[in-house]
């Protein structure tokens, strides 16, 4: 980052001295929070970290607060969701929306929601490729594309009207079982095998930016993404 310019900083958030000393770094006029969770891996400090984020920024009025969470906030329960279907149905999801709580409360805040992520060193392919005997062939594809977050923060950003919650996905939803044996042959990998056992499906609506802010996804389906990984 320094390389290209931009005067970047590590913070080290277990490091309560340390992060007391660069409290200046949050004199900003916006603030853009994307701090991947690891619950998957057993990241039992995501709440504390965050919390110690909100406590270096203090009283300070922002023009935007923005708060990079996820989909995984939806329950599989076979239908579309939109912004207002999230659930604490496990403990993940519970502690992912304590984690929009702590952000969603602050004045001009908005909490963005990204799907499955692909982009560069990203490429679906390899997600499942030479996998036997992968259930939820029947289960649809959210994805969105990097430079399609990167494209939607920017204009969030830059508008004063936005809503407080937004997902991003793509509008195409193809199967599990179409899509990643495509793009698996589309990197010349071995394509998974799917059982014939379904699982239980969830389609994330991602229009909510598109009809509101105008918005418009580069890549509206999964198959235009991967020659774009």
């Amino acid at each position: 980052l320094q390389q290209a310019g931009i005067d970047a900083y590590q913070l080290d958030l277990a490091n309560v001295t340390n992060l007391t000393k660069k409290a200046s770094l949050f004199d900003a006029d916006a603030i853009l929070i994307n701090l991947p969770p690891g619950l998957r891996r057993g990241e039992t400090e995501y709440l504390g970290y965050l919390t110690q984020l909100t406590n270096l920024m203090g009283d300070r009025q922002y023009q935007k607060v923005i708060f990079i969470s996820t989909t995984g906030v939806y329950p599989s329960l076979d239908q579309t969701v939109t912004e207002q279907d999230a659930a604490a149905f496990n403990d993940t999801s519970d502690t992912l929306l304590q984690a929009e709580a702590m952000f969603s409360a602050m004045e001009n805040s908005c909490i963005v929601r990204f799907s499955g992520l692909v982009g560069p060193k990203r490429h679906p392919g390899r997600f499942f490729a030479g996998k036997t005997d992968v259930t939820g062939a029947n289960v649809a594809v959210n994805l969105v594309h990097l430079d399609d977050c990167i494209a939607a923060v920017s204009l969030i950003l830059s508008r004063s009207d936005t809503l407080p919650i937004y997902n991003l996905a793509a509008d195409d939803h193809p199967t599990r079982g179409v899509f990643y044996v495509a793009a698996a042959e589309h990197l010349g990998l071995n394509p998974p095998q799917f059982n014939q056992q379904q699982q239980p499906n969830k389609i994330i609506n991602g229009q909510l930016i598109c009809c509101q802010l105008g918005f418009k996804y580069s890549f509206d389906s999964p198959f235009k993404m991967l020659d774009a990984c």
